[in-house]
């Protein structure tokens, strides 16, 4: 090895000043770039390292020889002399390369290892469906009406979640796109109806309801919620059915059903006062009071608030990080946490579905929903 290392043709020693201020240049270049490396590159390697640092910076080996028992010292000084006579310039060639070898390799090892590009999934309109990191992502698509969930957008939420249940990923989660996570019910479903069609109107909406809240219920997989805006609504009630739920502190929780003349849906009849107590719960499904993220999660119904600024970088990371635990393992400890209640949700999810029907045909709420929008078309 001595041999091959001085044996170097006579043409790369005549080196100008112009080439040795660049190796220069180049060899603490490469420095830097080893200490922002993110991969501990092995002892072996970094022994390398270390002895074409010194041979570049000292030159031969010229310290004594350790204790045959200090094996780290040891191990350097053996790394370092056995570069014999190898010259400075070459050290310093050497060293740059190699740590450029491994800054290349780290980098391919990224693109390797980097989780496959999000995934969308086909067939909806008012809904945007992707997987990525072993997470099924259901966000409400409609930013310009508040994410308003009309009855196409009931039905491709149910889709997406019998499809999400089924898919490879480890938990689902929903959120909305834009300002708001979602203003709820989407109050043109009760327009342009002919006096005639209320009935068939109200027992449609009434079966779609149930369907929509069932899938929640019988949801198989971690379900989470992100909640990124205000939320208003059915979009409130069915939190209770989600396992966790995440806040922005700019996030609002509001149910004005008697406002409307309505009733409450989701089982919040049923959930919100074993969270929250009766009393508060009353509060929010009777008398319309809006919830601050803070109150929210005082209360029980949100899990942890964030602040706005951070609250999609960290609320992502913690995410992927619970889509890397062992899949089957979270779905069954799912599936048994909601098992003792499953019967009882669906009894109160049939029993919600059926004192709306009757209020959706009932004058008050009729006259209500009338009043909402002549006070909205004054604004």
């Amino acid at each position: 090895r001595r041999a091959q290392a001085v044996c170097i043709p006579a043409i790369h020693l005549h080196t100008t000043a112009a080439t040795m201020q660049v190796s220069q240049k180049d060899f603490e270049k490469a420095q830097e770039q080893l200490k922002l490396l993110k991969k501990d590159p092995g002892n072996e390697t970094k022994l390398k390292l270390y002895a074409l640092f010194k041979q570049a910076t000292e030159g031969p080996c010229n310290s004594p020889k350790p204790g045959m028992l200090d094996f780290v010292k040891k191990a350097k000084w053996d790394a370092w002399n056995s570069l014999g006579n190898l010259s400075q310039d070459n050290a310093r060639q050497k060293y740059t390369e190699l740590v450029s070898s491994l800054v290349s390799a780290e980098s391919a090892d990224q693109k390797k290892d980097a989780s496959p590009e999000e995934s969308r999934h086909d067939g909806y309109e008012t809904i945007l469906v992707t997987t990525k990191n072993n997470i099924t992502k259901i966000m409400f698509n409609r930013p310009d009406r508040k994410n308003a969930i009309n009855h196409k957008m009931y039905r491709e939420i149910i889709k997406a979640l019998e499809e999400a249940g089924k898919d490879d990923s480890t938990i689902a989660v929903i959120t909305g796109n834009g300002d708001y996570y979602s203003s709820g019910n989407d109050l043109n479903n009760f327009t342009n109806i002919q006096p005639g069609e209320m009935e068939k109107m109200a027992k449609d909406g009434a079966v779609l309801l149930k369907e929509f809240v069932g899938h929640f219920i019988d949801f198989p997989k971690p379900l989470i919620a992100v909640v990124n805006g205000p939320a208003i609504g059915i979009c409130v009630t069915v939190l209770g059915l989600c396992d966790i739920v995440y806040a922005s502190d700019r996030a609002t929780f509001h149910s004005p059903f008697s406002q409307l003349g309505q009733s409450p849906e989701g089982c919040s009849s049923y959930l919100f006062p074993k969270i929250m107590g009766f009393a508060k719960a009353n509060e929010l499904l009777l008398f319309n009071k809006k919830l601050t993220a803070a109150e929210a999660c005082a209360q029980g119904l949100v899990t942890e608030v964030f602040p706005d600024r951070t609250f999609q970088k960290e609320v992502w990371a913690r995410l992927e990080a619970y889509a890397s635990l062992p899949k089957n393992s979270l779905a069954v400890s799912k599936q048994l946490l909601r098992s003792l209640e499953k019967e009882k949700l669906h009894a109160v999810n049939s029993k919600e579905c059926e004192v709306l029907k009757e209020r959706w045909l009932s004058d008050e709420c009729v006259n209500a929903i009338v009043s909402f929008f002549q006070k909205k078309s004054k604004l």
